[in-house]
């Protein structure tokens, strides 16, 4: 039986692994009661005593909790904040990219952000094959559920007044990008358009191509067959085949998901493309990729505990 203790368990990404765990006869939950929760003592005790730790914190406070390990500690750390993403030593966690072993063997997992989840889906490997170049300057268009905002925006959207829609991260310096170009093998900073819905979970990112101004003119079906070929052994990740879909929808009740769909639309003379990428923000982009890598990182089957049904 293997320990893990989540650091950050009250917060929505450590309910949601919570959740996935219960009534895994494989996984023993350390618990700390609320009085204890920031008790710096409790919780180097907790971690140090961990067979693998869960940080779902701040990013200063994910650094704190790896402070907090023991150099003699056999502890492992799955870390969901966005402080170890491009760090040396670090594991970036998103199996079906960096692969399976290299997860399963580290003992310093980053999970991916969402948005770069899907983006990174959807690019990383047609860079790797070459059919679209690494020195494109990428635009990402993306839509969120609130849930990803954290206790204050949930709070702000579910009351009274709340907005039906808000475009953000004008500054151009969102904590996302550093991972999306590293992690792509990109020369230039992604320009990125992130944004929120009044629905609950659910994510839809978008990367629009002018296919017809790249040196090697790459056609919409070439990419959809690579990332078929690329992705053809994932329980998780699905890639659509050429069948029109007029519209793609978050649901406000779509329910808790672990899967990620990719698209790829083309128009008819070949010049221009849209990827698509569908995922839960909560599932693969958050809670979902943590339990996958515990899998993995535990030896146990993949999907193990997994919510695969596509909304």
């Amino acid at each position: 039986m293997h320990k893990v203790f989540i650091d950050g368990a009250a917060g929505t990404t450590g309910l949601e692994i919570a959740e996935r765990l219960a009534g895994r006869s494989e996984f023993e939950l350390l618990a700390l009661d609320d009085a204890k929760r920031k008790d710096s003592a409790a919780r180097r005790e907790a971690l140090n005593e961990a067979d693998i730790a869960i940080l779902c914190l701040p990013d200063d406070a994910a650094r704190e909790a790896v402070e907090l390990i023991d150099s003699t500690s056999a502890t492992r750390v799955i870390d969901a904040s966005s402080a170890h993403r491009t760090a040396e030593g670090w594991c970036y966690g998103l199996p079906e990219l960096v692969g399976r072993e290299r997860v399963s063997e580290a003992r310093r997992v980053s999970n991916p952000g969402c948005y770069p989840t899907g983006f990174l889906a959807l690019v990383a490997p047609l860079v790797r094959e070459g059919l679209l170049p690494a020195d494109w300057p990428y635009t990402v268009n993306a839509v969120s559920g609130y849930s990803g905002g954290g206790k204050a925006l949930i709070e702000r959207f579910e009351t009274a007044g709340a907005p039906a829609f808000m475009a953000y991260g004008y500054g151009m310096a969102h904590k996302h990008l550093p991972e999306m170009k590293a992690h792509a093998g990109l020369a230039h900073p992604v320009l990125f358009a992130p944004s929120v819905a009044s629905t609950y979970r659910g994510m839809i990112v978008e990367v629009p191509l002018h296919l017809g101004a790249m040196a090697d003119n790459p056609h919409a079906d070439s990419l959809r067959d690579s990332l078929s070929r690329f992705y053809e052994s994932s329980a998780v990740f699905t890639v659509h085949d050429k069948a029109p879909v007029a519209e793609l929808l978050l649901g406000n009740d779509a329910p808790a998901s672990d899967a990620l769909e990719l698209f790829v639309f083309g128009n008819d003379d070949g010049s221009h493309a849209r990827l698509v990428a569908r995922l839960d923000n909560l599932g693969k982009g958050a809670s979902g990729a943590a339990v996958q890598n515990l899998n993995l990182m535990c030896g146990l089957p993949e999907t193990a505990g997994l919510r695969l049904t596509l909304a």
